[in-house]
C-alpha cells in the first residue's frame, strides 16, 4: 500500500468519523420519551381532574316538584355551581388514564428522527465499503499486482512466427504486451538497468502515454500505432512519431524458480523519448493513416 492509497483511506476515515459525530449530536438532542404530563401546570392538571361539567342525568318522576332553588345551595366539594341561563351547572371528578409509547404511537418528530439516523449511517456504510474497496490493494492476481503470465517457453513460442515476424502475447490481467527483446541490445539503452527485461523478455503497458488511449499492435509496421493521435512506437514500445510525450511504459519483470514470467504491474517504470531505437521501425506499412507530425 503506497502513501497516496493511505491517504485516501485516512481521508474517508475522517469522513465516516464526522458523520457518525453528527448522527450521534442529532440522537442526544432527541427525546427518548416525551412525558406530557411533566409539562402541564400542576394547578390546571388539579382543576382538570377536580371539575367538568355535563348535564345533569334524569331523574325518575316521583311526583314530587322540587325548587330550582334547592339545587343551588348544593356544591361539589365545596365548590359552588354558577346559574346560568336557568340550567344547572354540575360537576364531577374525571381520572385520567396513561397509556403506554406503544399503545401512543410514535411521534412525527421521532419518526423523522429515525429516519434521518438511519439515512445518514446507511450512507456512511455504503461510502466506507467504496472506499476500502477502491484503495484496498489487492492481495492476489488483477491488475496493481505480480501477474503470472505463464511459462517462458511457451511464450516465446507464441510470439515469434514462423516467418520470423512478431505478433505479441497479449495477458489481459496485467494490460500489457509481452514481446522478445535482445539483451545484449540493453547496453547503452534505457533498459539497461535490467530490471524490465526478463529470459529476453519485456512487458509494456498498453495504455498510450499521450492521452491514455489503448494502442493496439500492427502487424505489418511490427510496431504500435496508436489510432486516436496517431502516436507510434516500435516493437519494445520506443517512441518513433506523433504527440507521445515519452517511450510506452514498462513493468518490471522477472522469472521465477518454475520458469514461470512474472510481470509486476505495480511497478510502472517511465522513461523519456529514446534517443536511438534499439529495434528497427517501420518494419513495413503503417495501419493507421494519420500525420504523425511531432507535436
Amino acid at each position: 500500500m503506497n502513501l497516496v492509497q493511505v491517504s485516501f483511506i485516512a481521508i474517508g476515515f475522517v469522513g465516516v468519523l464526522g458523520v457518525l459525530g453528527m448522527v450521534a449530536i442529532i440522537s442526544g438532542r432527541t427525546p427518548r420519551s416525551f412525558n406530557w404530563r411533566k409539562n402541564v401546570d400542576k394547578k390546571a392538571l388539579k382543576v382538570d381532574k377536580s371539575k367538568t361539567s355535563f348535564l345533569a342525568p334524569e331523574e325518575p318522576d316521583t311526583g314530587e316538584e322540587k325548587n330550582v332553588s334547592d339545587f343551588a345551595d348544593e356544591t361539589i366539594d365545596g365548590e359552588s355551581s354558577e346559574e346560568t341561563d336557568g340550567s344547572i351547572k354540575i360537576e364531577e371528578k374525571v381520572i385520567y388514564e396513561e397509556i403506554s409509547e406503544e399503545e401512543a404511537g410514535i411521534t412525527r418528530r421521532q419518526f423523522l428522527t429515525k429516519a434521518l439516523r438511519i439515512s445518514f449511517g446507511a450512507f456512511a456504510g455504503i461510502q466506507a465499503i467504496s472506499w476500502l474497496g477502491f484503495m484496498w490493494p489487492k492481495v492476489s492476481g488483477g491488475f496493481g499486482s505480480k501477474v503470472d503470465a505463464g511459462k517462458v517457453e511457451d511464450l516465446k513460442k507464441q510470439i515469434t512466427q514462423a516467418d520470423g515476424s512478431v505478433i505479441p502475447a497479449f495477458i489481459p490481467e496485467a494490460r500489457a504486451y509481452v514481446l522478445p527483446f535482445d539483451s545484449s541490445g540493453a547496453g547503452g539503452s534505457q533498459f539497461s538497468d535490467g530490471s524490465t527485461i526478463a529470459d529476453g523478455l519485456v512487458a509494456i503497458y498498453q495504455r498510450c502515454v499521450h492521452l491514455g488511449c489503448r494502442v493496439p499492435w500492427c502487424n505489418s509496421s511490427q510496431g504500435f500505432e496508436c489510432p486516436c493521435h496517431g502516436s507510434k512506437y516500435n516493437m519494445v514500445g520506443e517512441y518513433y512519431a506523433g504527440p507521445a510525450p515519452r517511450n510506452l511504459d514498462r513493468f518490471v519483470v522477472s522469472v521465477n524458480t518454475a520458469g514461470k514470467f512474472i510481470i509486476d504491474t505495480g511497478t510502472i517504470i517511465e522513461s523519456p523519448r529514446a534517443g536511438s531505437l534499439t529495434v528497427k521501425y517501420p518494419q513495413g506499412l503503417s495501419c493507421i493513416a494519420l500525420t504523425t507530425t511531432d507535436e
